[in-house]
């Protein structure tokens, strides 16, 4: 077994305080040790928080992120104080969703990223967004988000 290199990484097993916002949050990576072998890594995040840039109040989602690493992995910890950061930072839902897609993109260079992002309603109507880089990948397992549609009291 392969011992994952942290040397450098600047958050994980330190008291790190939560940025106050996504440019400040520093995203961090570490090297797959399983290069040449295709597998999906999926992170769930299924209390996001933003707030709303008109009206300043908050906006939830649930958000899944599934991506085949080419050579990097994200670290988890830089990963949710990322995604933490919304918590006061403003922006529409669809910005907030491929803002976090084109910043993992750039960190990981991925062989195939997508993400969904599944809204909470307010005002009556949830707005789910979703994107990916191009097809999602031949031969590895891809399980369905698994987030129904919002159905309210159907």
């Amino acid at each position: 077994m392969t011992k994952t290199d942290v040397s450098g990484l600047s958050q994980l097993g330190t008291k790190v305080d939560v940025p106050q916002s996504p440019d400040e949050a520093v995203l961090e990576r570490v090297p797959s040790n399983h290069a040449g072998t295709d597998f999906v890594v999926r992170f769930t995040a299924p209390e996001f928080t933003s707030l709303c840039p008109m009206t300043g109040q908050p906006d939830f989602a649930h958000i899944v992120i599934d991506y085949l690493p080419d050579g990097w992995l994200v670290e988890s910890k830089s990963l949710k104080l990322f995604l933490h950061s919304f918590r006061n930072h403003g922006a529409f839902h669809e910005d907030c969703t491929i803002d976090i897609a084109k910043r993992l993109v750039s960190l990981l260079s991925p062989k195939w990223l997508r993400i969904g992002a599944y809204w909470y309603p307010r005002g009556g109507i949830p707005i789910d967004v979703f994107w990916q880089t191009g097809a999602p990948p031949e031969g590895v397992w891809l399980p369905d988000q698994g987030v129904p549609t919002y159905r309210g009291r159907g």
